[in-house]
């Protein structure tokens, strides 16, 4: 069956880097589009960015200059980087693929940013 692993979370201070990557299993990859979403504790889970098959990318308000998606076709991959990062993104990220046949998420993974 489809499968999403996520990678790259931790811990870090305000105003470091965190690269997060998505290895996608058994699905056309390239077909996809492929997107990160986040849950802090007590909220709802939320869009972060999307990356589309022909390559456009779209992203929150909050991700805006801060956030990059990319993806690697060959690698079945794709990469969040998150640069600024403030306490407000510590969240789990979880990782999607969408396309007509299927939805499908990752388990997430936890990012923790301190102050």
């Amino acid at each position: 069956q489809v499968q999403l692993v996520e990678s790259g979370g931790g811990l870090v201070q305000a105003g470091g880097s965190l690269r997060l990557s998505c290895v996608a299993h058994r699905i056309s990859f390239s077909l996809y589009t492929m997107g990160w979403y986040r849950q802090a504790p007590g909220k709802q889970r939320e869009f972060v960015a999307s990356i589309y098959d022909n390559g456009n990318t779209n992203y929150a308000d909050s991700g805006k200059g801060r956030f990059t998606i990319a993806k690697d076709n060959a690698k079945n991959t794709v990469y969040l980087q998150m640069n600024r990062l403030k306490p407000e993104d510590t969240a789990v990220y979880y990782c999607n693929a969408k396309w007509v046949s299927g939805d499908f998420w990752g388990q997430g993974t936890q990012v923790t940013i301190s102050s």
